[in-house]
């Protein structure tokens, strides 16, 4: 995964963008993630792990309705966590995950089920993933899986810059 985030960190800075994270069942990982590309400080503002949904509501302003209507496993809240901490952290983009990483169900949702948020300029899109395995290897998964659509995300833009 290495190469992906070196890749994801030269990307983003070339077009002078910034990330931030909210992490649920990701724990901080993606933040771990990040920080170990060299010259991370160049495009990583920080992160947030809300696994209390209370948090995701008072930390991230996810809209009590959200949670109530859809729940915190839901692209919903993905989106809602992605715009949160953009704005919180004025980064150019806000890279979200929640899901159900095991080994119960939660919300009728089975271990497995997750949600990937980002949000940009003129961007708010959710990657849905369903994921087998064992507790860590779903969060493992939800990190490769999230730096990779992120990746596609940054060329995409990028190539539309230019």
């Amino acid at each position: 995964m290495v190469d992906l985030l070196t890749r994801v960190h030269l990307v983003m800075r070339a077009g002078s963008n910034t990330v931030a994270t909210a992490e649920s069942l990701t724990g901080g990982r993606l933040a771990v993630a990040l920080t170990d590309v060299p010259g991370a400080s160049e495009t990583f503002l920080g992160g947030v792990v809300t696994y209390a949904t209370e948090l995701k509501h008072t930390v991230l302003d996810v809209p009590v309705e959200i949670i109530d209507r859809y729940g915190v496993v839901s692209p919903e809240c993905a989106r809602a966590m992605a715009s949160g901490v953009r704005a919180l952290s004025g980064a150019t983009y806000g890279l979200s995950t929640t899901g159900v990483a095991g080994p119960a169900e939660q919300e009728g949702k089975p271990p497995g089920t997750v949600f990937v948020g980002i949000a940009g300029p003129g961007l708010l899109e959710v990657v849905s993933l369903e994921l087998s395995g064992g507790r860590h290897a779903i969060q493992e998964a939800t990190c490769r899986h999230a730096f990779e659509a992120f990746e596609a995300i940054l060329m995409r833009e990028e190539s539309t810059l230019g």
